[in-house]
């Protein structure tokens, strides 16, 4: 199976801008120099990952939990992608993923295992291993 992506750049870096669209035509969007490394309007590429690695992240615990028999009314998560400008260039130097569920029998303890265990064996997880994460994870009432 495979996911296709598409992004198309129109002329120079900082006066160019583009398009990001996904394969399934679900999501397209504009992206530029100030929507990627300022804080103009438009996507960037981090952004999408981050989407994509709360996706896959909720989708993941979520599975995790039925499987321990306790299906989840919902989860919750937030993925913040930090892009740090060093000496070698700009990099992704961490992502902070906070996540909440609402999962009736599971004790605070019980979820921070299985949200634990999710930040290691996702697929998007396991694809960025290389980068640093952080996970904030608690269980509320639904």
């Amino acid at each position: 199976m495979d996911r296709k992506a598409e992004a198309r750049w129109n002329g120079g870096l900082k006066g160019g801008n583009g398009n990001l669209k996904v394969g399934s035509g679900a999501f397209s969007g504009p992206y530029s120099f100030a929507s990627r490394f300022e804080s103009g309007g438009g996507t960037n590429p981090e952004e999408l990952l981050g989407a994509a690695h709360a996706g896959c992240y909720s989708m993941a615990l979520s599975a995790a939990l039925e499987r321990a028999g306790h299906p989840a009314t919902s989860v919750t998560t937030t993925a913040t992608v930090h892009l740090t400008k060093g000496d070698a260039g700009f990099s992704i130097s961490g992502i902070d993923l906070v996540t909440r569920g609402v999962v009736p029998g599971v004790s605070e303890a019980e979820f921070k295992k299985f949200a634990e265990d999710t930040k290691t064996g996702c697929i998007v997880s396991r694809a960025l291993s290389a980068v640093p994460m952080t996970l904030d994870a608690k269980l509320e009432t639904a």
